[in-house]
């Protein structure tokens, strides 16, 4: 898995930060300051750009309001960041381009974990936990994953022949029943519908049409002597004879040909008795048992007769697959067997590495103040996938889940002995004050495993030990300042002398300001 890299940290318009940008280098980097300087407001910025919800930063939202994170992962860089919007609201990006927190949040998960004194949700997990003691024993649960994804794939292949022999001749008798109502209305073909609502069209329109065919026929060309094609024959015989009258006597001459010839083609079709009432009676019964066997089953004909050809298959397939539903059930309880096994060694090497782990951080403990505190990784479950952190600050106490029973100190010191043991070297690690309430050597035994985590991964942390920051690859120090009656913060990297005196500073209260001067040369090694 490629390393991810924190690049920068921007904030704008949060809390007393007009604008700050911390830029960040591979190993171990330190922010400092006087308290209430806007020291967490930076790991606020950074949260908040990671889509994460945090009280100070919540608070400190101005209405110009701008966190960006800019990582570098897989070869590429890529900018998180979230803004108050014109409506107060705020919006989220990924690379300029609109995205939700939920996306951010999915993003960050594997790129950096924040540590503060009030941070548990990585470890209330339990998959996380599961996580931690796999990395630790170097557990690899994919066969495992595997042999379940095969037993599901035999099981729904079972479940599609019918299941059961029960539940199998129940779905085939549904089936058949199905398949009656087609072969009862035993459909010609996809358009036979549309055919039979044609002719009983063609056929109702005849039979409707009649009586005022005959009125027509009467009036066109009846026994009387006033009919339209009598009248007409008569006026085209009084026409004058001549050559200038021959193109309109002609033309006429053919309509009244046309006309004939229609009304013969209309008695043609006169005749009462042509439309059999039967044969009506028998194109409205197939017209409405086709309608309900499409209205049943399909929104068309065509798709009734193709949800047939499908049911024909399942009876089919039903009919053959008592030998299959047989070898099904020998496979099935194979699977289980194998899935049970595998479940069986994951469980038993995650007992072992929860054991080990248990053990390692343990003896980190000290280092990180917290001698004579307990801590143990527990595994539950047929596979161990359930699984959770006792902690216990106090001998002869009863243990008891880590995020219940810890401070926010020890919580914090709790991660990072943990991380000692079990880092994500793939992620970037932040600690917000983890050395708070700390001093003297104790703060000197946390500088040396914060710098030793940034070996394995890029540490950024909030402090205000001067035994700390010493031990730091870059050093940020955030000032405040009050201009016109508003406070201010500002944000500079601090090299040579003005590292020194910002180390000093951090001593004076030990000594004097000679004194702190020399310890912070000594503690950075000059």
């Amino acid at each position: 898995m490629p390393r991810a890299r924190l690049l920068e940290i921007h904030a704008r318009d949060l809390g007393v930060i007009d604008e700050a940008t911390v830029e960040l280098a591979p190993g171990f980097t330190v922010v400092t300051g006087e308290t209430g300087a806007g020291k967490t407001l930076l790991v606020g910025a950074l949260a908040l750009s990671l889509g994460l919800e945090t009280d100070g930063a919540r608070y400190a939202l101005g209405p110009a309001t701008r966190a960006v994170a800019l990582f570098e992962t897989d070869g590429r860089e890529i900018a998180l960041a979230r803004e108050v919007s014109g409506s107060g609201r705020l919006r989220a990006s990924v690379d300029g381009a609109p995205a939700s927190a939920e996306a951010l949040r999915t993003l960050a998960a594997g790129l950096v974990e924040i540590h503060g004194q009030h941070d548990s949700l990585r470890l209330r997990s339990s998959e996380a936990v599961v996580a931690l003691v796999d990395r630790a024993g170097g557990i690899d649960a994919s066969a495992l994953a595997a042999a379940r994804e095969e037993l599901a794939r035999l099981r729904h292949e079972r479940d599609a022949l019918g299941g059961d022999p029960v539940e199998r001749a129940r779905r085939l008798e549904y089936v058949e029943f199905q398949l009656a109502e087609f072969d009862a209305v035993a459909p010609s073909g996809p358009t036979e519908l549309d055919e039979v609502l044609t002719e009983l069209t063609r056929l109702s329109e005849l039979r409707d049409g009649q009586g005022a065919l005959a009125e027509a026929l009467a009036l066109f060309d009846g026994d009387g002597d006033d009919t339209a094609l009598g009248a007409f024959a008569r006026g085209l015989a009084r026409l004058p004879e001549g050559a200038a009258y021959r193109p309109a006597r002609d033309a006429l001459d053919e309509a009244l040909v046309a006309a004939r010839e229609a009304v013969r083609d209309l008695a043609a079709l006169h005749d009462p008795e042509a439309v059999d009432e039967a044969r009506l009676g028998a194109l409205e019964e197939r017209a409405r048992v086709l309608s309900v066997l499409t209205r049943k089953h399909a929104g068309t004909l065509a798709d009734a007769l193709a949800l047939r050809e499908a049911l024909e298959r399942e009876r089919a397939e039903l009919a053959s697959a008592g030998a299959r539903l047989s070898e099904l059930d020998g496979q099935i309880a194979a699977a289980e067997g194998v899935v049970a096994q595998r479940a069986a060694e994951v469980r038993a090497r995650r007992d072992s590495a929860a054991e080990s782990l248990s053990a390692a951080v343990a003896a980190q403990m000290s280092r990180v103040a917290l001698a004579g505190a307990r801590l143990r990784f527990v595994v539950d479950g047929e596979d161990g996938s359930r699984a959770a952190i006792l902690f216990g600050a106090n001998e002869g106490r009863p243990l008891g889940p880590l995020d219940a029973l810890a401070s926010g100190g020890e919580l914090s010191r709790v991660l990072l002995a943990i991380s000692l043991e079990a880092t994500d070297e793939s992620a970037v690690a932040v600690f917000d004050e983890i050395d708070a309430g700390l001093g003297g050597l104790v703060a000197q035994q946390i500088g040396e495993c914060l710098a030793e985590l940034a070996t394995r991964q890029q540490v950024l942390a909030v402090t205000h030990l001067a035994s700390v920051a010493a031990r730091a690859d870059r050093h940020y120090v955030i000032d405040k300042r009050a201009h016109e009656g508003r406070a201010t913060t500002t944000v500079r990297e601090v090299i040579g002398e003005e590292r020194v005196e910002e180390i000093a500073r951090m001593l004076a209260g030990e000594a004097g300001v000679e004194e702190s001067r020399a310890l912070a040369r000594r503690l950075l090694g000059g």
